[in-house]
């Protein structure tokens, strides 16, 4: 009897295990389909707030030089790394992230790589950072030219848009609708950043990222070239889709609360707005970016 009790027992705990195992392999999978999602830019990161760790209000940002970027997250860094216009100093990483990141050999990379613990990171970049384990030093893209833009037949342009998290968001619109650069200012407009280039999820690799000195001088030069200038006011004259004109748009967004200044809306080529049926009558400028681009798009290719 003691042993049929025995035997019924070790059944039971194998049968337990057994599940574990499986219970273990399948949030395996589903995490790592989740964590895909989210480098595609397909699922929002989690919220600082809700990730708040130990630490998090002593922490102090680094001084860094003017030509040092700290780029994070794997999808960001993996873009960047495939970008031959970037000139890279140093990946931190983890064991962990390295293999994830599916770079090959670590001493093929040309760049120096030093495996760290996520708390490493945290000191560079701080607790609150969704680093993924992954952190690569690096210079700013090269400058690039209005001039050399002449050909692109989409342009947007951001009249003092501040958060990084809109630029980026912007960004990742205007690589998937094909404009040819992001136009900014280089006051009260973010720079190049870790942050920014967490939020355009690889964007910032595969568009121009422009800031110049005068905005309303930018537009001029834009006329010149040939483009249409079109600035996206919720009280415009007109619908985008009848304001359009050319084979040649720039497209002009106003920061997130004021909007466009009045000196840009006296130099833009056109004013228009965005015709929304419902009950609200404004959006985030990132999401009011993306169906300027749609409509823009859909006018050229007619």
């Amino acid at each position: 009897m003691s042993k049929d009790k025995s035997s019924g027992r070790h059944g039971q705990d194998s049968t337990a295990d057994d599940r574990s195992a499986k219970d273990t392999h399948y949030a395996t999978l589903r995490r790592a389909h989740r964590d895909a999602k989210r480098e595609r830019g397909e699922i929002p990161t989690p919220a600082p707030q809700k990730r708040k760790k130990a630490g998090a209000d002593d922490w102090k940002p680094p001084e860094l030089a003017p030509d040092q970027v700290f780029l994070y997250g794997l999808h960001t860094v993996r873009a960047a790394l495939s970008n031959p216009q970037r000139k890279n100093i140093k990946l931190s990483t983890t064991q962990n992230a390295l293999v994830r990141l599916e770079l090959g050999p670590a001493d093929q990379l040309g760049i120096p790589v030093e495996i760290v613990s996520p708390q490493d990171i945290d000191k560079v970049l701080g607790p609150e950072a969704i680093h993924q384990g992954v952190m690569l030093e690096t210079r700013p893209l090269p400058v690039r030219r209005l001039e050399a833009l002449k050909d692109s037949p989409l342009l947007l342009v951001l009249d003092q848009v501040t958060d990084p998290h809109n630029v980026g968001a912007i960004m990742r619109s205007a690589v998937a609708f094909d404009a040819g650069a992001v136009i900014t200012t280089q006051r009260h407009s973010p720079t190049e950043s870790g942050v920014m280039a967490k939020s355009a999820s690889g964007a910032l690799e595969l568009i121009p990222y422009i800031q110049i000195t005068n905005l309303a001088d930018a537009l001029g030069e834009l006329h010149r070239l040939g483009f249409t200038t079109i600035g996206l006011d919720s009280e415009g004259p007109a619908p985008l889709e009848g304001t359009f004109s050319g084979d040649k748009i720039a497209l002009v967004l106003g920061s997130e609360g004021k909007g466009l200044r009045q000196k840009t809306r006296e130099t833009v080529s056109a004013l228009a707005r965005l015709d929304m049926p419902g009950a609200i009558k404004s959006l985030n400028v990132s999401n009011a970016a993306a169906i300027a681009l749609y409509a823009t798009r859909s006018y050229l290719k007619s």
